[in-house]
């Protein structure tokens, strides 16, 4: 009997750990630089099906040093000893340059930094960006500091800190992306309003209360409000998913290559996480889905014929409060006719189209039209 694995991709191809890269990455890195944001909140579409969390990371932009740095917490942080080896375990949150978190093959981290993960996103999954314009340079500063105590804290194995009551280690419900971005902007930059949950655990088992953890997506839409009580600017840039990379990942148990896994818009905890295909229809998946698009202003993707980056289409951003304005009331009439169970032609933009979502940034012309909605 002969199984049929999918092969794993060669290092010479494109979109492939070792590969090439988009030959015209700095072009459109600079051009996309033109705009004076801030920060770049970088929010990872799902790869799992159904509907899937995703990850967030955060981008500090330092014009003086010539860099963008993503700051993104290391799911194999863990100390379990199955990642002890061939896992990238020093940091839980790792400093990355924002080309190679997105675009790049090779890691300047780690050999044993995550290909899809810690860099070279996109040819595993879509990424949105929220770019933030006004923030000051001390709020940026505190922010990297913070995440510098995290990683000190979990070198010296500490525990019971002002952010975490445990041990200070990646836990995909207890300490993970959504949670250490919230407590660098809560604890570092002083946002203290801004609401953290903490899953808890049940009589010491591993059994957690995934209804209390921080969800990405939710942990996103919190920012953003906090921001805009800050009247700090904002727009989107959607990095679509690159569909053509065949490389599988060595060590992944499941052999499926990047090309085939899903795209899935990273949802927040609803209904929504049992549809394993199918538009979302939960009221606050909307929201975000719409509110994203009403802010987006460039979508940006490989050429799948030229393998380079080009900038595919451009709208202006809605300002926020009209942007949560329109994204309310659409979400909320659209989320009353899912569950109606009738044909409907959604408010939002295309919700009710191909469930990897990505449609909703696709910025065609018709885009401004269908805003005024």
């Amino acid at each position: 009997m002969v199984l049929l694995l999918p092969r794993l991709a060669l290092a010479s191809e494109f979109g492939s750990k070792g590969g090439p890269e988009p030959a015209n990455l700095e072009q459109v890195a600079s051009r996309l630089r033109e705009d004076p944001y801030d920060l770049e909140l970088l929010i990872s579409f799902g790869t799992s099906k159904g509907g899937s969390a995703g990850h967030i990371a955060l981008a500090l932009r330092d014009d003086a040093a010539g860099e963008e740095r993503v700051y993104s917490a290391n799911f194999y942080a863990d100390r379990d000893p199955a990642h002890a080896s061939g896992r990238y375990t020093t940091d839980l949150m790792i400093a990355i340059p924002k080309q190679e978190y997105l675009f790049k093959t090779v890691s300047t981290v780690a050999e044993t930094a995550s290909f899809g993960l810690d860099f070279g996103e996109i040819y595993k999954r879509s990424v949105i960006g929220v770019r933030v314009y006004g923030v000051p340079a001390a709020d940026k500063a505190a922010l990297a500091a913070y995440f510098r105590r995290i990683n000190d804290d979990y070198r010296q194995q500490r525990s019971d800190t002002e952010y975490h009551p445990g041990p200070i280690q990646y836990d995909y419900l207890r300490l993970n992306c959504a949670k250490t971005i919230g407590s660098a902007f809560k604890f570092g930059a002083g946002y203290r309003d801004l609401e953290i949950t903490g899953a808890k655990l049940f009589s010491g088992r591993r059994m957690v209360a995934a209804a209390t953890a921080n969800i990405p997506t939710e942990m996103a839409m919190k920012l953003i409000r906090e921001w805009a009580q800050r009247n700090y600017g904002m727009d989107v840039v959607l990095y679509k998913k690159y569909r053509g990379s065949t490389y599988v990942d060595p060590q992944e148990e499941e052999k499926v290559a990047f090309k085939d896994l899903p795209d899935r818009f990273p949802s927040v905890l609803s209904l929504d996480f049992r549809r394993e295909a199918g538009a979302y229809q939960d009221y606050d998946n909307l929201l975000a889905m719409y509110l994203l698009f009403n802010l987006g202003k460039y979508s940006v993707r490989v050429n799948e014929q030229t393998l380079l980056l080009e900038i595919e289409k451009s709208k202006e951003p809605m300002p926020y409060a009209v942007a949560l304005q329109t994204a309310e009331r659409d979400a909320r009439a659209d989320s009353e006719k899912f569950q109606r169970h009738i044909e409907f032609r959604p408010s939002g933009e295309g919700i009710s189209e191909a469930p990897d979502n990505t449609h909703l940034y696709y910025f065609t012309e018709d885009a401004e039209g269908k805003l005024k909605r």
